[in-house]
């Protein structure tokens, strides 16, 4: 038998350039390709390794803080949320119940997510089985009282409109003990300007001390909150809102914290919010000439009418809030006003001013539109033009 011959070349038959060509075309071709695939590679053992990290890591993080207690176990649990109890107490409830994992990771999940100024006083039937969200849902669905709710005060509303409010909106249970509170004033004399009310020299003729200190807004409360504590919240608004800088510029005008106020809520009675700073300036140039102010609305808070057209017994009726009968300003607040009210009083409409405007009337009780004049005998044919308007408006409205 013929032997075979061998083919394979042996160390001797290699030269450089049949080297250069084994690297080119043979074995070595795919070295470009191993230079991309080799980062690629890399990079996807990495991502496969970080994953595996980060999947350990929840299924720690969800079996010692989020998960239920016990996936198969529904048999109901009583749970119940106490009227006025906060997040925090609620959470620390839930995992006293063995209900949640953790009190603290349960209570920023509530908040984060916005359940927790909606969960609702009650008893709950909850079991071990359910999601901390399905607990909050839950606990935000309930038959109960929310632990808080939000009351509005309007602009203008005097102490007795806030005190029918709250009673209406079963906020309060006894209005006439909220009335009590604001006319005495004297729980509230840590605060500095309802001190200075009572220091005053006829701080026991004013209707109510508190007048007028009771800030508009919208206001979020607890729902078992007492009377002293909404009039507190009340009080501190006001705080807030007479900022430094309107104290400054009460100094500059010579009136006092309560003066302004006074003003102020002359001014949210008398106008709308566009002609604020004219009226204001109307006010200012007659307390400079020494003129009574003559305004309806300080009689209206005496006497209750809520006419536009005022009798001659109405504006002869006895009182220190009488703008009628009394120079310079009411003995208190009439109502109680709003930031841009209290502005106005102490940035009258500076053309009005400089023109010296002393009259104003309605020219539109539908649209609160004011007529401006300069004199009386201006006054009075507007008033003359007007005043058919406001009795018509009186007998629609069936003003009393």
């Amino acid at each position: 038998m013929r032997k075979k011959r061998d083919i394979r070349p042996s160390p001797e038959d290699y030269s450089y350039e049949r080297l250069r060509e084994e690297r080119e075309y043979g074995l070595y071709w795919y070295s470009w390709l191993w230079n991309i695939l080799r980062p690629v590679l890399v990079f996807l053992c990495v991502a496969v390794i970080v994953v595996g990290i980060l999947t350990m890591g929840w299924r720690y993080i969800d079996s010692r803080f989020v998960a239920p207690m016990e996936p198969d176990n529904t048999a109901p649990i009583s749970f119940e949320v106490k009227s006025g109890s906060s997040l925090t107490r609620v959470a620390n409830n839930l995992e006293a119940a063995g209900l949640v994992r953790n009190r603290s990771v349960f209570r920023y999940y509530a908040d984060f997510l916005g359940f927790g100024q909606k969960i609702q006083s009650g008893t709950y039937q909850l079991n071990k089985s359910m999601s901390m969200r399905e607990i909050a849902e839950r606990l935000t669905m309930g038959d109960g009282t929310p632990l808080v709710r939000n009351i509005t005060i309007i602009e203008g509303w005097t102490v007795e409109n806030i005190a029918a409010y709250l009673a209406r909106e079963n906020v309060i249970a006894d209005p006439q003990r909220f009335l009590s509170l604001c006319r005495d004033g004297a729980q509230f004399s840590q605060y500095y300007y309802v001190a200075d009310v009572l220091s005053s020299a006829n701080a026991s003729d004013r209707l109510y001390a508190l007048e007028g200190y009771l800030a508009p807004n919208t206001y979020e409360i607890y729902t078992n909150a007492t009377d002293e504590e909404i009039i507190k919240k009340l009080l501190s608004q006001t705080e807030a809102m007479f900022r430094e800088a309107w104290h400054d510029r009460a100094d500059e005008l010579g009136m006092s914290m309560d003066q302004v106020i006074t003003l102020a809520s002359m001014i949210e009675k008398e106008a709308k919010k566009g002609d604020f700073a004219r009226v204001s300036a109307v006010f200012h140039n007659r307390l400079k000439k020494g003129m009574t102010l003559g305004s309806d609305v300080t009689v209206k808070y005496v006497t209750g009418t809520t006419r536009m057209s005022l009798t001659d017994s109405d504006l002869a009726v006895s009182s220190p809030y009488n703008t009628y009968q009394h120079k310079g300003l009411p003995l208190g607040p009439i109502c109680n006003p709003s930031a841009a009210a209290v502005e106005a009083a102490l940035y009258p409409d500076e053309e009005y001013v400089r023109q010296e405007f002393l009259y104003f009337c309605s020219k539109d009780p539908d649209t609160g539109e004011l007529y401006f004049s300069r004199t009386l005998e201006e006054h009075e044919a507007a008033v003359k033009i007007y005043a058919p308007l406001w009795q018509a408006y009186d007998q629609k409205t069936g003003a009393k």
